[in-house]
């Protein structure tokens, strides 16, 4: 689909609960999704990211009575931090839609709950089983440890939950939801998670509560239409901030301009209720689908998720305040791969940080520099046959192009990286320090056209490195300079 007369990209974030404040894992996602964008917006495309906040889980009514706060304080001031996260790390969201929001989100989710009841997909009955509150679901003992815990969720006893509430004719969908996902119409990314879900839906698939009783959710969430004793089931209402974010029942324009969804991104944690639940609901609806869901892996330490419930987080914000945002930026961007799990850890980060940043781009950037300030002035960057010859540009554009496509964010950096090692051997082949003024001015044409071509690739992931390489560059109509500015990253010692 089009916006006026160029293609649109669509993209969301997961919608993080707001029971605490953001993690590393949180930043992983966010500058993930930011990559994307930034890819697809300089492709010439009208790109949206929406984020937001998903504040009506139970979890987050038991954090806040365990805080001693009202719940509408405490989840106002822990979405904030999720957006001040989100600034600190150079994302931007272009839509953060609230749960809590009434005036368009409470609408939005009871239309989709009225066009599933419409279509005969949704019952009442009793039922009884064991909730894990991490996740917000319900788990069959066979899906749990050998000691009765949620796998996402280790040290956490499940409640045994008995009450009547709602269900959904999740069963009625597994036949199309195979159908879609085994012939790519809707796309899972990468094709370990396609099989995953293909796996769990050639199993018995049950129909899913979707709502709960209003003494269990304290009064708190999107009333059930028509039914004033009932609260939505968190995923049923938090799944469709995709919709309600850009107009769902609110504003058809807005709506039909942007959806469906081009793309969500997703933890592997989530991946039933974002490739199984969420199509149902809108295929129960009659809505359009979305075009792929895209799913990474988790930050780990010491080969442990990392995660609020088992205590070994990593605080996002300190890390940016110690070594900067495109430093966090590139660690997570790099050493994680992008599908599956990567762990964390200062020594790592060190290690990345000393030898990729100051001693990789840092010091190229430093080495032309300097060589154009005695070389003053040379002849325009532009196409340039020498750098082709020493660079294979064309074909390191195009893996860098294939990484991001295909989801492989630290394989495409890798590739901006392998070009940095091209163009830190060719200079010391060629020696130029050793050149004549003349000689000089020929070679800074192609090294400085080396490093805005560094720069152009490095856009997407490293934003406010890429615009000081930029920013170093004086080009005229015919000449052009170069000069020394800050370290772009200064080496740490090993006392940092």
């Amino acid at each position: 689909m089009e916006t006026g007369n160029r293609k649109k990209f669509y993209l969301t974030t997961a919608i993080p609960y707001v029971n605490d404040r953001p993690h590393l894992g949180h930043a992983l996602e966010f500058v993930q999704a930011d990559v994307l964008m930034r890819y697809h917006r300089g492709r010439g495309e009208d790109t949206l990211l929406l984020s937001g906040a998903d504040e009506n889980a139970l979890k987050n009514v038991q954090a806040a009575e365990k805080a001693g706060i009202p719940v509408r304080d405490f989840i106002e001031t822990n979405a904030r931090l999720f957006g001040e996260l989100a600034e600190r790390l150079n994302v931007h969201f272009d839509v953060f839609q609230r749960g809590s929001d009434t005036a368009h989100h409470y609408p939005a989710s009871q239309e989709l709950w009225r066009r599933c009841a419409a279509a005969g997909d949704i019952y009442k009955k009793s039922y009884e089983g064991l909730y894990c509150l991490g996740c917000e679901a319900f788990y069959k003992r066979e899906e749990l440890t050998p000691e009765g815990e949620c796998y996402e969720h280790p040290g956490r006893k499940l409640e045994m939950v008995a009450e009547e509430n709602y269900f959904f004719r999740l069963s009625r969908y597994r036949d199309r939801l195979v159908e879609l996902i085994a012939s790519d119409e809707l796309r899972i990314i990468p094709a370990t998670r396609k099989n995953e879900v293909l796996g769990f839906l050639r199993s018995d698939l049950e129909d899913i509560s979707i709502s709960r009783s209003n003494e269990r959710a304290r009064n708190w969430g999107v009333p059930v239409p028509d039914d004033d004793t009932q609260r939505m089931y968190v995923w049923f209402d938090a799944l469709n901030i995709y919709q309600s974010g850009v107009g769902f029942g609110w504003d058809e324009k807005k709506y039909t301009q942007w959806w469906p969804a081009d793309a969500h991104l997703i933890g592997k944690g989530i991946l039933r209720f974002h490739a199984v639940y969420w199509p149902a609901f809108l295929l129960s609806a009659g809505l359009p689908l979305p075009k792929s869901v895209i799913v990474h892996g988790y930050i780990t330490a010491d080969g442990q998720k990392m995660s609020k419930t088992v205590g070994n987080v990593t605080d996002p914000f300190t890390l940016i305040e110690k070594y900067g945002v495109d430093a966090v930026r590139y660690y997570l961007l790099r050493e994680i791969p992008s599908g599956e799990d990567g762990d964390f850890s200062c020594e790592k980060f060190e290690q990345r940080y000393n030898g990729d940043l100051a001693n990789g781009i840092g010091n190229l950037v430093a080495r032309v520099a300097a060589l154009g300030e005695k070389a003053e002035a040379f002849l325009k960057p532009e196409y340039d046959e020498q750098f082709l010859l020493i660079s294979d540009i064309t074909g390191i554009r195009l893996k860098y192009q294939k990484s991001i496509d295909d989801f492989r964010l630290n394989e495409a950096l890798g590739s901006v990286w392998e070009l940095i090692g091209r163009m830190d051997k060719w200079i010391n082949d060629q020696k130029p320090w050793i050149y004549d003024t003349a000689q000089l001015k020929a070679f800074m044409k192609t090294a400085v056209y080396g490093v805005q071509e560094v720069a152009f690739l490095l856009e997407p992931f490293l934003p406010d490195t890429a615009a000081k390489i930029h920013g170093l560059t004086s080009v005229g109509e015919r000449e052009a300079t170069i000069k020394r500015g800050v370290n772009l990253f200064p080496r740490l010692d090993k006392k940092s």
